[in-house]
C-alpha cells in the first residue's frame, strides 16, 4: 500500500500537462522577440505558443513567421485587426493545452516561472486558476480560495483582474470569450470565469514582468473607456464591501469629470473607521455630502493641481 501511494504521488508530481500560451501581437516589433524568447526559454516539457498577429502594420507579421521556423512549438494566426479581445479569443479557439495562459507582447516572463507553477497544478489538480506575482506591482501569498467572494474581496482581486498573470484550466473558456469592442476586457471576463471556479489559488512563486505602455489604454483612457471600466465592475454579481466601493467611487469621479453623465454608482454609507488618511476623508465626505457634490469638488481641485485623485 505504501509503495502504491509513493508511485501515485510521483506520478502526480511528474505528470506532463500541456500549457497553451496565447500572445496577442500588434505594433510591438521592438518588444516581441524579448517576449517570445522569455516564453520559449521556460523549462516546460509540453508547451504550445500561439502568436496572434492582429493585423499589425509593422514588421510583427514577419517576426511571427520567423519564430514559427525557429521553434516547432510555436504557431501563428494572421487575422484582420479586431482588437485585443479578438486576438485572445482566436488564441483560445486554437489552444489545445490542459491549461491556458496569456502574455502581452510588450511584457515578458522571469526565468523558470512556468515549471514550478505547473508543478503546483500537478500536485493540486483541483485548482481551476493559479495566480502568480507581477514584478514591482503585485505580491501574493500562498493561499487557496474555495469561496470566490473571499478571493474577490479578501484578496482585492478587483484590483488585479489582469488576464496575463494567471494560469487557467482551459475548459473554463468553453463558453466564455473576451468581449469585443470593449476596453478593460479582463474586468468583464474574470467574474464570469469565477462563476465556474471551485478552487482558486494564489502563489508567491513565479514572476510576470509588466511593461508600462504610455500609449496603452490604462494610460490614455478617456471618458468612454472609463465608463466601460465602471460598467464592467457594476454589471457582474460579485460582492461589494466598503473598500471596493471606494475604489469604484474613484472611477466614478473620473468618469463624471470627463463626461458629466449621470452617476452610475449608487449611494452607500461607508464605515469610515476602516480607512486611513485621504481615503478616510473621502469616505467621510461621501457619507456627509454624497458622491455627486464630491465629484464637483474633485474637479475643482484638479483645476489647481496636477491631475490626480485626492
Amino acid at each position: 500500500m505504501f509503495i502504491y501511494f509513493v508511485l501515485f504521488s510521483l506520478n502526480r508530481i511528474f505528470a506532463v500537462m500541456k500549457l497553451s500560451v496565447v500572445i496577442p501581437v500588434y505594433r510591438v516589433e521592438d518588444t516581441l522577440d524579448r517576449c517570445v524568447e522569455s516564453v520559449v526559454n521556460q523549462s516546460v516539457d509540453d508547451l504550445e505558443v500561439i502568436l496572434v498577429d492582429d493585423g499589425s502594420p509593422d514588421h510583427c507579421p514577419q517576426q511571427c513567421d520567423n519564430w514559427v521556423t525557429r521553434d516547432r512549438r510555436i504557431c501563428v494566426i494572421h487575422q484582420q485587426n479586431g482588437g485585443l479581445s479578438a486576438a485572445r479569443n482566436a488564441g483560445i479557439e486554437k489552444a489545445t493545452g490542459d491549461y491556458i495562459t496569456f502574455v502581452d507582447s510588450d511584457d515578458y516572463l522571469a526565468e523558470d516561472t512556468y515549471r514550478p507553477l505547473l508543478r503546483q497544478l500537478s500536485l493540486h489538480p483541483e485548482y481551476d486558476i493559479l495566480e502568480y506575482p507581477i514584478a514591482q506591482r503585485l505580491s501574493l501569498t500562498d493561499q487557496e480560495y474555495h469561496d470566490m467572494n473571499d478571493y474577490w474581496l479578501g484578496c482585492k482581486a478587483y484590483l488585479h483582474t489582469f488576464a496575463w498573470n494567471k494560469i487557467y484550466r482551459r475548459v473554463l473558456f468553453n463558453l466564455i470569450r473576451y468581449p469585443q469592442g470593449k476596453v478593460f476586457e479582463d474586468v468583464y471576463t474574470l467574474p464570469l470565469l469565477l462563476q465556474q471556479v471551485k478552487v482558486l489559488a494564489t502563489t508567491s512563486t513565479g514572476c510576470y514582468h509588466y511593461t508600462k505602455n504610455p500609449q496603452g489604454i490604462t494610460a490614455t483612457a478617456d471618458g468612454t473607456a472609463l465608463t466601460m471600466l465602471l460598467d464592467a465592475h457594476l454589471q457582474h454579481t460579485m460582492p461589494m464591501d466598503d473598500a471596493y466601493y471606494l475604489h469604484l467611487a474613484n472611477i466614478q469621479m473620473d468618469v463624471w469629470e470627463r463626461t458629466k453623465a449621470p452617476l452610475r454608482l449608487p449611494r452607500r454609507h461607508l464605515n469610515t473607521n476602516r480607512f486611513q488618511g485621504r481615503e478616510r476623508w473621502k469616505a467621510i465626505a461621501i457619507n456627509i455630502i454624497g458622491l455627486q457634490p464630491l465629484c464637483k469638488i474633485n474637479k475643482i481641485i484638479h483645476l489647481f493641481k496636477t491631475p490626480s485623485r485626492w
